[in-house]
């Protein structure tokens, strides 16, 4: 008997339910199969094993080590204090620690079969939910991350709940099988009558969803939001992407971007990263209806027959931007939409530290290393400062897309003891984090040992990696430079590495292709420079390009305009004839040393 598809799976699956109930109440089992899987997906949690153990356990003729992962689902990454610490306390059931993630979520690892509904039954009634954070539907809708109380940053945020609520499945099984038939819903749920189908307990199992239909999308589907200039949430690899126009301090309506996405696979040229392109301008009122017109299409015309095509980037692809939008506006009769505005952002950084909210109140972003949240041995205790902020003084936290947390509403009286808490347990901030640059902004997916995708370390990995790279930027007098290093255990992309200056992808234990020439705008994609390098051959790598600009540079100019105007125009250069140019530069610049001092 063949093997069933995913499509045929979800088809089967009687609104995302088949046996997950059955096979959770089973305890005899730590695990479930690979079908059960794939539905538990769209409930917010994937099936993984601690791949550190794997092969001692195989030689043991013993089963793998099975856990699972839960993601909560937190538009534009906001969460109350109450919440932070419910998840706080369900560390006990994890790994006793938490992760931040790069689409704003919280992801918890390490949560054995018989935990795994206690776990999302308190985040559901935390507020949160994990509904819908994994699978073939829209994920978690990213924003800005700074909480600045003015009217466009109020509107993105409530965008983000907006695109949440309309895009949330509809099937009784999540609440059925978690909840036990309890209607439970998140508090970015603030008007059913926009869409009265959105609550979780509102048509048998059997229905088909108004939106996802019976076999929901065709892959995942990734929207985010973003206020120029500032590019926090990697707008351009979304699948879909929101900017607003502002008119005289009022959002007037919003640009569209579609068809961004970096998954990839090794070797296979039929897959590739995209940018996102523009695609329309439609006024406020109609912004989620054009989100919903996209998705259709999206549910329409993807490709379900081979999933390393299915994203949308491969359906705008196909059609062309062209043939894609005029779809869309099919699927808006009466509803006016016009050319998209020029974009322009600055970078995908955070701004770390203290700042003004513009209420009075004011907002710190702290720096977490690779967002993970846990008391570091001899290092800083990020669970226990954040634990008791949040339990002390009830503040609201923010999650950034670069995996820092923001302490939001700040009165003035309470920053000195913020500063307090944070400084006992050796967390540091803004000025005191005493990184480069380049390291405040790097980033890597979690990979091993949790993912069973990753094909080489990437957040273990990586803070040791630029241990070496730091003292090179201090030497050569760019520590202060906005250069964007990322790192990916696997192909799909999940670290974002493809639009970085420098990015790494896994390829095997100690190995990653090595990336470069994006850039810290997050606007155009990096080449592929060496197909394989080790971990020791990296920062002699990265060295000899940052040697070439520091050379070259103009005044002023940042890494990725330097790499975009010196790079070889026309046909591109292999990597080895692209170093030997750069060695070429370095060993000139030397000589005009000499020459100066003699």
């Amino acid at each position: 008997m063949s093997k069933a598809s995913v499509e045929e799976i979800k088809l089967a699956s009687a609104g995302l339910r088949g046996q997950l109930a059955e096979q959770f109440a089973d305890t005899s089992t730590p695990n479930i199969p690979e079908d059960s899987n794939i539905l538990l997906k769209h409930h917010g949690s994937y099936q993984q094993d601690d791949r550190d153990r794997r092969a001692q356990l195989t030689k043991e003729k013993k089963d793998k080590a099975w856990s699972f992962m839960i993601r909560s689902k937190m538009p534009g990454g906001r969460i109350t204090a109450k919440q932070w610490m419910i998840h706080d306390d369900l560390c006990t059931k994890a790994f006793g620690n938490m992760r931040l993630t790069n689409r704003q979520g919280i992801q918890l690892h390490g949560v054995l079969k018989g935990g795994l509904k206690e776990v999302i039954h308190n985040v559901c009634h935390s507020g949160l939910s994990t509904m819908g954070a994994c699978g073939d539907v829209v994920r978690n809708t990213m924003g800005p991350a700074a909480p600045i109380k003015d009217k466009v940053h109020a509107d993105t945020q409530k965008l983000t709940e907006e695109i949440s609520q309309r895009f949330l499945w509809r099937s009784s099984a999540y609440a059925d099988i978690w909840l036990d038939g309890e209607k439970v819903e998140p508090t970015w749920i603030k008007d059913p009558e926009v869409n009265p189908a959105v609550r979780q307990v509102t048509q048998t199992t059997e229905g088909e969803d108004p939106i996802y239909g019976k076999i929901y999308l065709p892959r995942k589907f990734k929207i985010g939001v973003a206020i120029q200039p500032c590019n926090d949430v990697d707008l351009f690899s979304q699948d879909v992407g929101f900017v607003p126009h502002v008119v005289d301090g009022e959002v007037e309506g919003y640009t569209i971007t579609v068809g961004g996405g970096f998954g990839m696979s090794h070797g296979q040229l039929t897959t590739r990263p995209f940018l996102a392109q523009p695609l329309l301008y439609v006024k406020r009122a109609h912004v989620v209806d054009a989100c919903e017109a996209i998705v259709t299409t999206q549910r329409d015309h993807g490709n379900r027959t081979e999933r390393k095509n299915a994203r949308l980037k491969y359906t705008v692809q196909s059609m062309g931007i062209d043939g894609f939008r005029e779809e869309v506006v099919r699927r808006l009769p009466g509803i006016e939409t016009f050319p998209a505005k020029p974009l322009h952002f600055d970078s995908v950084e955070d701004t770390l530290g203290w700042h003004e909210q513009g209420d009075g109140n004011l907002y710190c972003c702290v720096y977490v290393s690779m967002g993970r949240i846990v008391d570091v041995a001899g290092g800083p205790q990020y669970r226990s400062a954040f634990a008791e902020i949040a339990t002390k003084l009830d503040l609201p936290y923010v999650v950034t897309p670069n995996t820092n947390l923001i302490i939001a509403d700040v009165t003035p009286a309470q920053k000195d003891l913020v500063n307090e808490i944070l400084a006992k347990h050796g967390v540091v901030h803004a000025d005191d984090v005493g990184f480069t640059r380049a390291r405040k902004v790097a980033h890597a997916c979690v990979a091993l040992p949790t993912c069973g995708l990753a094909l080489s370390e990437s957040e273990r990995a990586l803070p040791g990696l630029m241990d070496k790279i730091d003292p090179v930027l201090e030497e050569l007098g760019l520590a202060n430079e906005p250069i964007l290093f990322r790192m990916t255990g696997c192909p799909n992309g999940c670290g974002r590495p493809y639009n970085a200056d420098f990015g790494f992808v896994g390829r095997a234990p100690n190995k990653w292709a090595m990336f470069v020439g994006g850039s810290i705008r997050g606007d155009r994609l990096a080449g592929l420079e060496y197909k394989s390098v080790t971990g020791d051959e990296i920062p002699a790598r990265v060295r000899s390009i940052l040697e070439a600009y520091k050379a070259e540079r103009q005044p002023g100019e940042i890494f990725a305009d330097w790499f975009g105007r010196t790079r070889v125009k026309g046909e591109e250069p292999t990597p080895e004839q692209f170093h030997v140019e750069l060695a070429e530069r370095a060993a000139k610049l030397a000589g005009d040393k000499v020459a100066e001092a003699g």
